[in-house]
């Protein structure tokens, strides 16, 4: 059973909140191309939301296509409850570049248990097109930053110094 966003109005799942038919509509219609790797996850998180295997499956790079489950995915994609896609970053991806990576974190039910898959995902274009070529699991990395002075502002947020906040 496909989970069809359905009229115009509707805010597309990827959570852009453009319509649908503004959005990744078009990219899974075939009308037009991402134009960025952010743009490709983003209509690929969709895709999964509306069990499209075979748009998932084209937007698969070529050379990554060997051993694709055609029915585990749409029964994984028709088996969840979607609840939302979380960009956190992109590292390259532009339109004007040949490869980039995005960092998501793509939230779900399954069997009444919310889930949460945090991936980095690799991007790379052939013939000008962009394609999914594989993905990590994304592991937790140590905040790293620059000094911070006794006067600058707090990096919690409070709007405080930090002498008079969290460096006390």
């Amino acid at each position: 059973m496909k989970k069809n966003p359905g009229s115009t109005v509707d805010t597309c799942p990827c959570g852009s909140a453009q319509t649908y038919a503004d959005c990744c509509g078009p990219l899974i219609a075939g009308k037009r191309p991402a134009l960025t790797a952010e743009q490709l996850m983003r209509s690929r998180y969709t895709a999964y939301t509306m069990a499209e295997i075979d748009y998932l499956y084209e937007t698969t790079h070529p050379d990554y296509r060997k051993g694709y489950d055609h029915e585990g995915t749409r029964a994984w994609a028709e088996n969840s409850g979607w609840q939302g896609l979380e960009i956190i970053g992109c590292k390259a991806g532009a339109a004007a570049d040949s490869a980039g990576e995005v960092e998501f974190i793509a939230r779900y039910k399954e069997k009444g248990v919310s889930r949460a898959h945090h991936e980095l995902a690799s991007f790379a274009k052939l013939k000008g097109k962009w394609y999914f070529t594989e993905g990590r699991a994304a592991t937790q990395r140590p905040i790293t930053s620059n000094k911070i002075g006794r006067n600058d502002p707090c990096t919690c947020g409070s709007g405080e110094k930090y002498k008079k906040c969290c460096g006390k």
